[in-house]
């Protein structure tokens, strides 16, 4: 599964407005916030992340894509 820095947006959206936050609306600023905190996520994820498989013919340490 590809990562996806909309769908994680959405999801963090979901939450906000689950917790009451305005999220639309000219002067809601908490889904530009979301996708902020989404960029960031999805970016960090896939600059540094890596996964060990430690077993088999795979094995070996991959980059997170």
């Amino acid at each position: 599964m590809a990562l996806s820095k909309d769908s994680l947006k959405s999801k963090i959206v979901k939450e906000m407005n689950g917790k009451g936050m305005v999220t639309e609306g000219e002067f809601a600023k908490a889904a530009d916030l979301a996708e902020a905190i989404a960029n960031a996520v999805i970016d960090e994820i896939t600059s540094n992340a890596m996964v060990i498989v430690d077993k088999g013919s795979s094995a070996g340490t991959y980059k997170v894509s």
